[in-house]
């Protein structure tokens, strides 16, 4: 009976303590891109195309269980797309939404394009859940027969379980996505009739010699516990006094919201969607006090006085 009883308080320890690991980690991302004649041309052509410029960075935050591209593996057709034209629909509505819906990915990532060949692309607050804390993201080199730079399942997470602060990557490569049989940046589209796996173009292919053609820093702004996240006390509301429109955040584990008057008379009462931010429109209440009740989904309550002018 003690060995049961150890055993089953070793289990409940360590799910407590995967718990207390668990959390949300805010990253803003910075791809600055060095593109320039000088370095990234050949001998036949030393000039880039008057066009130059970078598609959207987009991308996906994911688990181990999977991948979206690799050096090696054929180029699934979002991959194929993002490289050859820029565009990035399959990608997000085939490749990111299936991982999503099999529980293997958080969200699609959707950063802006730089209509330029050198300069930034940024991507501010970005969410990452400790369930996906893999980051993979793209962006073609344009113009180009099916060149992209990108990030392969980039971990966040250092060998302790923390939340890394800083990355600085070089890109001192792009990847050939292997499905246009073009060799310079203003090759027309020519689909190869034998697709081969996508490889990165490194040292010795040209116009990409080994020189960077930028780097990615990615940069930890803000940790949520789960414990922030849960908690009743941490649900704000406001204005107060107000005219009528409140907001009430933190309200993901929140499930009712109930407005009494101040002879305890039950006015207003709102099942919650379990959004982060709820707004309460109260504008057809008389003036005066009320309380606001907060039940969130564990049946702890919070209560606040609110007065309507």
């Amino acid at each position: 009976m003690k060995k049961i009883t150890l055993l089953l308080s070793l289990f409940l320890a360590s799910i407590f303590a995967t718990l207390q690991s668990q959390s949300i980690a805010t990253y803003d991302i910075v791809f600055t891109s060095t593109w320039n004649a000088s370095e990234h041309t050949n001998a036949m052509d030393m000039s880039l195309p008057g066009n130059a410029h970078w598609s959207k960075l987009v991308g996906v935050n994911h688990n181990s269980d999977v991948d979206f591209f690799e050096v090696g593996q054929m180029a699934t057709l979002g991959v194929e797309l993002i490289a050859e034209n820029g565009t990035n629909d399959v990608f997000r509505d085939t490749d990111v939404q299936n991982a999503i819906d099999a529980l293997d990915a958080q969200q699609y990532i959707n950063g802006p394009s730089l209509s330029t060949a050198a300069g930034t692309i940024t991507i501010t607050g970005l969410e990452v859940n400790q369930d996906f804390p893999l980051l993979t993201l793209l962006s073609m080199v344009a113009p180009s027969p099916d060149w992209y730079i990108g990030l392969d399942g980039l971990n966040l997470l250092d060998a302790s379980g923390n939340w890394k602060t800083s990355i600085t990557i070089p890109m001192t490569f792009v990847y050939d996505a292997g499905t246009d049989s073009g060799s310079n940046y203003t090759s027309g589209n020519n689909d190869a009739n034998l697709p081969i796996s996508i490889f990165d173009m490194s040292n010795t292919i040209e116009p990409f010699n080994g020189n960077d053609i930028g780097f990615i820093e990615i940069t930890l702004t803000n940790v949520l516990s789960v414990e922030d996240l849960n908690s009743i006390d941490a649900i704000k509301l406001f204005p107060n006094p107000s005219q009528g429109k409140v907001t009430i955040t933190n309200t993901r584990d929140l499930e009712t919201v109930e407005v009494y008057n101040i002879l305890g008379r039950l006015v207003t009462r709102i099942q919650v969607q379990q959004n982060p931010t709820l707004e309460l429109h109260l504008s057809h209440l008389s003036k005066g006090l009320y309380v606001v009740k907060m039940t969130d989904i564990n049946t702890n309550t919070k209560t606040q006085k609110l007065i309507l002018e």
